[in-house]
């Protein structure tokens, strides 16, 4: 990892004046040079977290069941594009497409493509898939010839958002200023610490901007607006009404939009300070699946509402799964599969914090594991 971030976003502010928390975000996360995600593999015991593919094989094969599904209820096209935004070490699709087999011709029309930035991230997931594929830098290179299945875990909560805070002027944005507190007691400035400020002037229409939730909001609540997230659900759900097909998204937030400061780092599987040596740890949002939903219904497609992970798992049957893989399974490995489970679908563990959400075609209606679409 980079030790020439912290510098270079110090050398930004010293000219520029404090950035905005979106730009900060992007610097850390994706500059093609120095950015965390595209110089780094983070995942795994060795990294920074560790991801639901990752923890059990049963996650990834209920996603390729799910998708299996989905194709089918497409009317099982001939020809389509499966596609996995931020694969990461490709575990996921792996696990998905092997329990995919069980259904030959759903391995016959499918073309495979990943959107994948980190050139590290690349050569693991050729080496992990084993099979043809297609890299992509953004979503806007997907074919348009086809119905698209597109699939994604932790993708939308690694986006940037911009982040605003209501104080007695307005609401005002939250940016990322140089640490001067020490230089004004006549000690010596730090050149890459930093703190967190707000812009100098309100928001002009903060309803039309930031939206109905803080009509009544408190003194120094803080609401996020993530606009990269919501173009690129657009540009997916345009796509979807167009092309056909479905998406399923899972990742950590919360169902209903609300308030609230959710930026957090993490560094070797522990929370870590936002601000201090950024580029070393990843940074993350929660997602906002209402909003969300409601930018893909503006586009023509089905919204199902988000549903808690654990219940989703629970309906594609993960129980079932498990007592099968069990019983073919050694004590020690037995012990494994369920200490999986545990941990995907336990509301303690991951069960209740992530959500899965999708979108679907109109010709499709429904889909599995989630709650019947919401009315445009």
């Amino acid at each position: 990892m980079t030790a020439l971030m912290p510098d270079r976003i110090a050398a930004l502010i010293s000219q520029d004046g404090p950035i905005p928390v979106e730009q900060f975000m992007m610097l850390v996360l994706t500059d093609p040079e120095d950015g965390y995600y595209t110089q780094s593999d983070p995942i795994g015991a060795r990294g920074d977290f560790i991801t639901a593919p990752e923890i059990s094989q049963m996650f990834g094969e209920l996603i390729g069941l799910w998708a299996v599904d989905s194709w089918q209820r497409q009317g099982s096209p001939g020809r389509f594009h499966l596609v996995e935004l931020g694969p990461g070490h490709g575990t996921l699709m792996a696990d998905a497409l092997r329990a995919a087999q069980i259904v030959p011709a759903f391995g016959e029309a499918l073309n495979l493509h990943l959107v994948e930035a980190s050139p590290t991230l690349r050569e693991r997931q050729i080496e992990t898939i084993g099979l043809p594929l297609i890299h992509h830098d953004t979503i806007a290179s997907l074919p348009g010839d086809a119905p698209l299945i597109v699939v994604a875990n932790e993708f939308f909560d690694a986006l940037p958002v911009r982040q605003f805070q209501h104080t007695p002027k307005g609401w005002m944005e939250r940016m990322v200023d140089l640490d001067r507190a020490l230089g004004s007691l006549g000690l010596p400035q730090p050149s890459r610490r930093f703190r967190f400020v707000l812009a100098p002037e309100p928001v002009a229409d903060p309803v039309a901007t930031l939206g109905e939730r803080i009509r009544h909001a408190p003194m120094g609540a803080i609401a996020e607006l993530a606009r990269a997230a919501e173009a690129i659900m657009e540009e997916l759900a345009t796509r979807i009404a167009a092309q056909g097909g479905a998406g399923l998204f899972i990742d950590y937030g919360a169902a209903q939009s609300g308030l609230g400061d959710t930026l957090q780092a993490v560094r070797k599987h522990k929370r870590h300070d936002v601000l201090d040596e950024p580029g070393t740890a990843d940074l993350t949002v929660h997602v906002d699946f209402e909003r969300l939903g409601a930018v893909a219904r503006a586009c023509g497609v089905l919204s199902f509402p988000a549903i808690d992970q654990g219940s989703f798992l629970t309906t594609l049957g993960i129980d079932s799964r498990a007592n099968r893989l069990m019983r073919e399974a050694s004590a020690k490995q037995a012990e494994a599969i369920a200490a999986g489970r545990h941990r995907l679908v336990d509301p303690e563990q991951m069960g209740t914090l992530f959500k899965a959400f999708g979108i679907a075609h109109a010709d499709i209606g429904s889909l599995a594991g989630l709650p019947m679409p919401e009315e445009n």
